[in-house]
């Protein structure tokens, strides 16, 4: 897949991309993909993913109360649970608003460390590292924006998004699909969106505009990107997954750049 090499005009000092086909095979990558970045807020979907098989385990319920009062873990995982970006202030009431939060992830943190025992790093290294082999990848702080990892180790979790694994597949559709629909919100980078669908633990792109996917993106498209400079997109309609680290901040260089090389992948995968 030659698209994936337009990472190589990209304005940052480095960077690693891989596209993944829906059996989990590697359709394309280019750049160092075993050196490690730290993924900002693409943590937030593994995060989310070892929520989600606490919950499978008995651990948690997505309806339990968690984080502020009358807010649950599903709450939580949907950034409805009215708390702050960044910090311990409730701004709304639980399911009212869509508002982004970093306080929110690490509340979900310390609820599962706190139902299993266990902290949560180790948490997430036993119930999703571990098991897909993603050696490369840990999670130094917090379940947020901490984790570092690896194109190689991301493409592992891209395939576990497209054919479950470690969960019941419906768990996933469930994870992957609008979550309290209609609300509206900021999406970092974006500014307001009307509405502003997420998952749990997911952004799904909907009718989204503008976005850091591309025009050719279908509405399911579900992922997350970071400010680090990283995002990872799965594209049901599409059977495809992209997997993309750099060391350059978010910025407009990413807002110009990310779109044309969605597109130019979803073209050349579908033979445009």
């Amino acid at each position: 897949m030659q698209s994936v090499s337009m990472i190589e005009n990209w304005p940052v000092p480095t960077a690693a991309a891989a596209v993944v086909r829906a059996d989990g095979s590697v359709a394309g990558s280019h750049g160092p993909v075993d050196h490690r970045f730290p993924l900002a807020s693409v943590t937030k979907p593994l995060a989310a993913y070892a929520a989600l098989v606490a919950y499978e385990e008995g651990a948690v319920e997505l309806d339990e109360p968690a984080g502020p009062e009358g807010s649950t873990v599903r709450h939580l995982l949907a950034h409805t649970s009215g708390l702050a970006f960044d910090e311990q202030r409730v701004m709304a009431g639980p399911g009212t608003r869509r508002l982004y939060s970093n306080t929110g992830f690490e509340a979900l943190g310390d609820h599962i460390a706190k139902a299993t025992d266990i902290p949560f790093a180790e948490y997430l290294r036993q119930a999703v590292l571990a098991p897909l082999g993603m050696t490369a990848t840990d999670l130094p702080g917090s379940p947020a924006k901490d984790g570092v990892s690896t194109v190689s180790d991301l493409v592992r979790f891209a395939a576990e998004l497209q054919a479950p694994q470690l969960l019941d597949p419906r768990t996933v559709a469930e994870a992957t699909a609008v979550v309290h629909p209609g609300l509206a919100g900021v999406l970092p980078g974006y500014g307001h969106q009307r509405p502003n669908d997420w998952g749990l633990g997911f952004e799904i792109r909907a009718a989204k505009s503008p976005h850091w996917t591309g025009s050719a993106s279908s509405p399911r498209t579900f992922g997350h990107f970071g400010q680090s400079g990283t995002f990872l997109w799965v594209d049901p309609d599409a059977r495809l997954a992209c997997v993309a680290l750099t060391d350059r901040a978010f910025g407009p260089w990413a807002v110009e750049a990310w779109p044309a090389f969605t597109d130019a992948v979803l073209g050349e995968a579908s033979g445009r």
